[in-house]
């Protein structure tokens, strides 16, 4: 081996010894800590990743409402030095925070690698990315809380309407050449994590679906697991009593 090769693959040693290493000063037992507000479709995606990964978790409501008194945790300063954009997710661990819902599922695949949420085949794993990127780039910032708050109740959901049923239209056709029984093929993946939720959030602002029946049939499938029907907003501890479990 020459002189070159031997200096990389001791780089390579010395990196991989170092996460190792890291990773053994956290506790095996520690579960993670996970943000979360029962609407937010940024948790909901985390929630069924870390479910389909099998990976037990605390979970710790954190309001988006902030005009009322409610028992669970609302943004407060301490929150803001866990996230400073004052959005969740927030998940906690490995000894330290992560906030962004695509590149905490992105690090639960990397770090615990049972139950894949990504497929093996590079086309596959790019189509994957391509329809987490249209859902999470593309549709889902446009309707967000943030945003519609802003437009004023009159304008909102005639906003939301407008970006989702442009949004799917789109997505409708790249699913309709990439979809068996999940979104990529026959294995289940974090665009399936993604699309649930947008399509909970299509119906709640009464978009019709009837012209997306890709997104659909996924979607009826998808909602049958009984890990993500475990993830659903009406299953989590700070959903409204009324619809609780609904």
């Amino acid at each position: 081996m020459s002189a070159f090769r031997k200096s990389i693959a001791k780089c390579m040693y010395l990196a991989e010894s170092g996460i190792r290493r890291s990773s053994s000063m956290v506790s095996p037992d520690t579960k993670p800590v996970l943000y979360s507000y029962c609407y937010s479709s940024c948790s909901w995606r985390v929630r069924i990743a870390l479910g389909l990964k099998k990976i037990p978790y605390e979970i710790r409501p954190t309001s988006l409402v902030t005009n009322r008194a409610n028992e669970f945790t609302t943004y407060t300063n301490e929150y803001r030095e866990l996230n400073p954009m004052q959005q969740v997710p927030a998940l906690q661990i490995d000894g330290q925070t992560l906030c962004d819902s695509v590149a905490i599922m992105h690090y639960l695949d990397e770090t615990r690698p049972l139950h894949p949420l990504l497929p093996q085949d590079p086309h596959k794993r790019a189509k994957v990315r391509e329809i987490v990127e249209i859902i999470c780039s593309g549709i889902q910032p446009l309707q967000n809380r943030l945003v519609l708050s802003h437009l004023g109740k009159d304008k909102s959901r005639e906003w939301a309407q407008h970006w989702i049923s442009r949004g799917f239209r789109g997505l409708e056709k790249v699913l309709s050449l990439s979809s068996g029984k999940y979104c990529v093929g026959d294995e289940i993946s974090m665009a399936d994590c993604c699309l649930v939720p947008q399509v909970f959030n299509a119906r709640r602002y009464k978009v019709s679906l009837d012209p997306y029946p890709t997104i659909l049939q996924l979607d009826h499938s998808l909602t049958t697991n009984e890990t993500i029907r475990a993830s659903h907003p009406h299953s989590q501890p700070d959903c409204p009593p009324k619809l609780a479990n609904k």
